[in-house]
């Protein structure tokens, strides 16, 4: 009879493993980022503007999926049917979901992403970061889940819209940077009804599923969740590519942006004049 018992328990234990490594989820996450363009000072149409304007918002609203288990995640974009005048445009940064897919290892913490520059394809691999989440005694509800509020703060590189403005000789020692630094506040909300170490893009490291994330100009909110599909997809990382680490390619990226500027200049002098 003990034997028995044992062999219960000992199938009940596989079972739940077995289940545990054949866990799997998919999260489609809609994004908004805000892009701050004042054409006021613009000499054109009001109607010229409004249209500039609109294909900017339909540029920075995409949507992305992301494919995870208790291990692993990779996050894409979705093709979507915008206009072929916006499909496929990389935002400029070094944020990370401005690249391609993105492939975390939690076990190992940590990451593989796409990225393509100027025709060219790495993999940046490197470290998670691990942000020191605070979380809030706040909820709300995303579709049928209750989320909890979580906030951290974060040092991110930005590109600096004044970079390829064209200096005058006396300002040419203050040159602008191509990026600029600073430290801003994400807010997460995630849901502990789904007690999965995931979020979208880098994000990680929440007791709970994370459905929501805000920083100073992205909103990422969670639109379908589909759990233990019946087709599996498999979660493998990006590898084409020449592999290296996160500040390698930033050096690398800064420098062909420079090289840019530079050439921008010498299509169009190296004086003063209007803004391009």
């Amino acid at each position: 009879m003990i034997r028995f018992l044992f062999l219960v328990v000992a199938l009940m234990i596989s079972s739940i493993r077995s289940y545990s490594q054949d866990f799997q989820g998919e999260v489609t996450y809609f994004s908004r980022t805000a892009v701050d363009l004042d054409l006021s000072d613009r000499e054109m149409p009001e109607e010229r503007k409004k249209q500039i304007m609109q294909r900017i918002k339909e540029a920075n609203e995409r949507s992305y999926v992301l494919t995870f288990d208790r291990n692993a995640s990779i996050y894409k974009e979705e093709v979507t049917n915008r206009p072929a005048n916006t499909r496929g445009r990389m935002r400029v940064g070094m944020r990370g979901n401005s690249g391609g897919d993105f492939y975390k290892n939690l076990v190992t913490e940590n990451y593989l992403q796409q990225q393509d520059l100027m025709g060219k394809a790495f993999i940046v691999e490197d470290t998670l970061e691990k942000l020191d989440w605070n979380l809030v005694n706040e909820t709300k509800k995303i579709g049928n889940y209750t989320v909890s509020k979580a906030t951290a703060k974060k040092i991110v590189k930005r590109p600096n819209r004044n970079a390829f403005r064209r200096n005058s000789e006396k300002d040419a020692e203050t040159e602008q940077p191509l990026f600029t630094e600073k430290e801003i506040e994400v807010e997460a909300w995630y849901t502990l009804e789904i007690p999965i170490n995931q979020g979208p893009g880098e994000y990680w490291g929440l007791p709970g599923l994370i459905l929501e994330i805000n920083d100073d100009t992205t909103n990422l909110q969670c639109i379908k969740i589909v759990l233990n599909p019946s087709e599996k997809k498999d979660i493998v990382a990006p590898h084409k590519g020449k592999k290296m680490s996160k500040d390698k390619y930033e050096e690398i990226y800064q420098k062909k942006m420079e090289e840019m500027r530079q050439n921008f200049r010498g299509r169009n002098g190296n004086g003063g004049g209007r803004r391009p």
